[in-house]
């Protein structure tokens, strides 16, 4: 079942807040933060949730909540073999998390020079790879593969802008989209109206990503994945494009 991800501003408990950036207030927001990164990455979240639910089994990968309760409702059961069947994706999901730290320690950061790449060129691979693995091959494989990468995706980029999102779930951006909409309204909050329109964009294009993967999944299989490492590409050089606008004025600057 889909996951409700609590979605505190920035510098809460479930993220960093931004960094300054010191090219100034006027700079280009950071590739990392950009909106049209976010709503890329949204639609290979919403992608994959289709991919899985309809290829592997009515399974959403992305989400871990589910498997959860499952995994509690089995064992109260006492059908203890059902119970660890939901142990793969959950530990798959805590071991991408602990990756994605990894690759953002000071030390392993300063070696890849650029985490974020690193962690979209993993993802990559490892979707390429998922869509060569057989439609009869165990549902498992395939949605352990998959929590993994999206553990990963969501620890990576987490910041929308200078608010925190999920790029694999939906629940807490529609939150967060209705709470800025509705300062903007009643406060006239100009912030909130600008994050309302960056959640709601994010939002939109899970759902416009949960429909292309369902089509897609229809039409070509188990193949169908690829069309996300397609976007994971489109990603990378939308990092490259950005990074060069923003060291411009500050090499302009000396900085």
């Amino acid at each position: 079942m889909p996951d409700a991800e609590p979605q505190p501003r920035a510098g809460g408990a479930q993220g960093p807040a931004p960094a300054v950036d010191p090219a100034g207030p006027t700079a280009p927001t950071p590739a990392i933060r950009s909106v049209r990164l976010a709503a890329l990455l949204a639609l290979v979240g919403g992608g994959l949730d289709s991919y899985t639910f309809i290829s592997r089994g009515g399974v959403f990968a992305n989400a871990q909540s589910g498997n959860v309760v499952l995994l509690g409702i089995a064992a109260a059961e006492r059908h203890w073999w059902q119970a660890l069947e939901r142990l793969p994706p959950i530990l798959a999901f805590v071991a991408g998390v602990l990756v994605a730290e990894t690759l953002q320690r000071p030390r392993v950061a300063a070696v890849l020079r650029r985490p974020a790449w690193a962690a979209m060129m993993l993802e990559l691979v490892v979707l390429a790879a998922v869509g060569l693995i057989p439609a009869g091959a165990p549902d498992t494989l395939v949605t352990v593969l998959i929590a993994f990468m999206a553990a990963v995706q969501m620890t990576t980029f987490r910041t929308l802008v200078d608010a925190v999102y999920n790029s694999t779930m939906t629940t807490g951006n529609l939150r967060s989209a209705m709470q800025n909409a509705y300062a903007a309204v009643v406060n006239g909050d100009m912030d909130a109206r600008r994050r309302a329109r960056q959640f709601a964009s994010v939002v939109l294009a899970f759902l416009a990503g949960a429909f292309g993967g369902g089509w897609l999944t229809l039409a070509w299989g188990v193949r169908a994945v690829w069309a996300a490492c397609v976007l994971l590409a489109v990603g990378l050089a939308i990092f490259v494009h950005d990074e060069r606008v923003v060291r411009k004025p500050r090499e302009s600057q000396g900085l």
